[in-house]
């Protein structure tokens, strides 16, 4: 891919033109030593970046990416400055280094654009390392941020890399952000038990040590079906302990309703015959 733009380049513009003209010695030592002024300068810019840097609240990982941005700069900076010094012709120079640049850019767009959306998660920090997210139908806590790509870690201990572009052009659900997590736990009791009885009976049920205390249990009637009445639980946990919880409560229900008489009912149908 690269060819046929450089071919173009050096169509437009013609080699000898780039060449420096009446190279002198004076002009070779006198290169020479802005060349070691630039090297200087360059050093001392990239020790005052890095300063910068660190008294600045900018993420850490976006220290490496601009402090390789800002050298860039300098270094590029520093070529045309000493082309310029030894007699090359830079406006020609620059033409073929745009065409060129053009080039190694689109041949890498998917990977810059990976890199654009990882600082734009860096800077807006959606989340953080740690976070239980969902995003683009994978669900997942999020082990590392990388250039490219943005590392989950699911319940099942599978390890997806997610394209950072692929998340920041999708909606992100962080769940954890919060500090703490709400359980909701949809269940169903027959018609013939009384609704007091089956809501005490969750209530008990809900009563579980890694439950947050100072959050109040929600029970109420939230459908009236074909065969049975179904309730809604709702409390609040910590979001490390959330399945543990969901699972001792959901175990619970049952072990309650037993103890209440109250009766889990399921789909059926009653046939009544006429003689």
């Amino acid at each position: 891919m690269l060819h046929p733009f450089l071919t173009a380049a050096i169509d437009m513009q013609n080699v000898t033109d780039i060449l420096p003209k009446n190279l002198t010695l004076e002009k070779i030592l006198y290169t020479v030593v802005l060349f070691l002024v630039c090297c200087l300068l360059i050093k001392l810019l990239m020790r005052a970046t890095s300063r910068i840097l660190e008294r600045s609240k900018l993420d850490k990982r976006l220290h490496t990416a601009i402090r390789s941005s800002v050298k860039t700069v300098l270094v590029f900076i520093a070529i045309m400055v000493l082309a310029e010094a030894i007699g090359i012709n830079t406006s020609s120079l620059l033409a073929i280094l745009s065409v060129a640049g053009l080039a190694v850019s689109l041949s890498i767009q998917d990977s810059l654009s990976n890199l654009a959306s990882a600082i734009m998660i860096l800077t807006s920090k959606p989340f953080k390392i740690g976070d239980f997210i969902e995003v683009k139908g994978k669900s997942g806590t999020v082990e590392q941020t990388g250039i490219i790509y943005t590392v989950i870690v699911t319940p099942d201990n599978q390890r997806i890399h997610i394209p950072n572009s692929q998340i920041t052009s999708n909606e992100i659900t962080n769940v954890t952000a919060a500090g703490k997590r709400r359980v909701e736990i949809n269940i169903s009791a027959s018609y013939d038990a009384p609704v007091d009885t089956v809501k005490a009976a969750l209530e008990r049920a809900a009563e579980h040590p890694k439950r947050l205390a100072d959050e109040p249990v929600f029970v109420r009637v939230s459908k009236y079906a074909d065969s049975a009445i179904e309730y809604t639980l709702r409390f609040w946990t910590t979001p490390e302990d959330y399945w543990d919880t969901y699972y001792d409560v959901l175990e619970a229900c049952k072990r309650e309703f037993d103890t209440a008489g109250v009766e889990m009912t399921y789909p059926h149908m009653n046939v009544h015959t006429i003689e």
